[in-house]
């Protein structure tokens, strides 16, 4: 019988994570090593990433004028960046191998990354191993070369500072995030509460400006010639992906896949599903009903600034603020942004599968079921061209995930946490 509890325990407690994790680690190297030797490059983007920044090194800062092989440049400032540093290091793109290489370290360290954000979030060690057994996420990185890897490594970075309470640090790497490709805005309005939580009304929108700031630093070459050029084609909200890339609304059609009611009708789905979880979950924290919550938190109260004396109750919601509660809410607000998504293609897997495993135990799954709707969503995004059923299963797995996250955490976490925070704010309450 103890042998069985010692086992359990291995699989099951959180604290053997971090034991787990560097073998994972290393033997995902191995992996990446296989993949990078046997599996040739597939060329989908890096061409005309190349031909772009190109014209960019050479003088050109109107985005209008910065195209490639597919079409006009619609990233941010970020992207040009990266893909330069690249450029150079690669013979002018021409290096493939090197690049490879590059990325294939990149995957790595995106790796490592997300496994200390999961150590952080006292994930167990039976889901970390989903981490490392994903053929799409390998592709991406090792054979496609994308910029959604930069993107994502930037973005997981921000979420582990915030864990750690680097609330600066963990902005300033948002920022880049959103530089390279803006898909990460869909995680701001977890960002925003976490971030209200934690600092107050007053200390979230200075957040909120030091990531403003960073943009316009980083895309400061392009805006101060071509403002409209940059703005317009760096984030061009109103830009619609072909149907033949298309992995999730397949099923509907291309009569509603192009329909605008199927454009609004996301649209609403978003902010009503976003709404719900500030309501329901995201505001639990304060312990205060909505109408409190705004009236106390958004309206008057705010966290004093440093050397100002802390009132009990702020200083216990920040201690509220577990890296627990950071990577739920955050992770959880993504996925939803994905899930009404007007249509996903294959390198976008990166935005969400990374957070999957964790998401899936949040939702309180049994881990046999886990593992078994993550192979699903991995078959779903393996399948080329999507058909109906493979585009059924991706949007099915989204929202199963959203909702199996929301009543997952219906009891909330963090109990343990929340003792402490009210013992260490007594503590401080004595001391002033």
């Amino acid at each position: 019988m103890d042998l069985v509890h010692s086992a359990t325990a291995a699989v099951s407690d959180p604290k053997y994570s971090k034991y787990l994790a560097p073998l994972l680690l290393l033997a995902d190297a191995f992996l990446s090593v296989i993949v990078l030797f046997k599996i040739p490059y597939t060329e989908i983007d890096w061409k005309a990433y190349m031909e772009q920044v190109v014209l960019y090194l050479n003088g050109e800062s109107d985005y209008v004028k910065l195209k490639g092989g597919t079409g006009p440049l619609v990233y941010p400032a970020g992207h040009v960046y990266v893909y330069s540093w690249l450029y150079k290091i690669t013979d002018q793109g021409r290096d493939i191998w090197k690049a490879q290489c590059v990325f294939a370290g990149l995957y790595l360290l995106m790796l490592a990354v997300v496994l200390v954000v999961y150590i952080k979030a006292k994930a167990p060690p039976y889901i970390l191993p989903l981490l490392i057994l994903s053929k799409r996420l390998h592709s991406i990185y090792i054979l496609r070369l994308f910029n959604d890897t930069f993107n994502q490594l930037f973005f997981f970075l921000s979420l582990l500072s915030y864990q750690h309470r680097c609330w600066t640090l963990g902005s300033l790497l948002y920022t880049l995030s959103i530089s390279i490709k803006m898909n990460t805005l869909l995680a701001l309005p977890g960002i925003g509460i976490v971030l209200l939580h934690a600092l107050g009304r007053d200390r979230a929108l200075g957040q909120a400006s030091i990531m403003l700031q960073a943009q316009v630093v980083l895309a400061w070459p392009f805006i101060s010639t071509y403002t409209k050029s940059y703005l317009t084609k760096a984030f061009e909200f109103s830009r619609v992906f072909l149907w033949k890339w298309t992995v999730n609304w397949r099923f509907l059609g291309q009569k509603w896949f192009f329909s605008k009611e199927l454009s609004y009708g996301l649209l609403a789905a978003h902010a009503a599903i976003l709404g719900f979880f500030m309501v329901t979950r995201w505001i639990r924290p304060a312990k205060l009903p909505l109408r409190a919550f705004i009236s106390t938190y958004l309206l008057s109260w705010d966290l004093p600034q440093r050397g100002e004396p802390r009132s009990l109750q702020a200083y216990q919601l920040a201690q509220r603020v577990t890296p627990r509660f950071i990577a739920t809410t955050i992770l959880t607000s993504n996925l939803i942004g994905v899930l009404c998504a007007r249509s996903l293609h294959y390198q976008f897997y990166s935005w969400i599968v990374w957070g999957t495993p964790y998401l899936l135990y949040k939702a309180n799954f049994h881990p046999v079921v886990i593992y078994a709707l993550w192979a699903a969503q991995e078959w779903a995004w393996n399948v080329y061209p999507s058909t109906k059923a493979s585009s059924i299963v991706v949007v099915g797995m989204l929202a199963v995930t959203v909702v199996g996250v929301w009543w997952g955490t219906r009891k909330g976490d963090d109990e343990k946490a929340e003792g402490e925070g009210r013992r260490l704010g007594g503590r401080e309450k004595k001391e002033q």
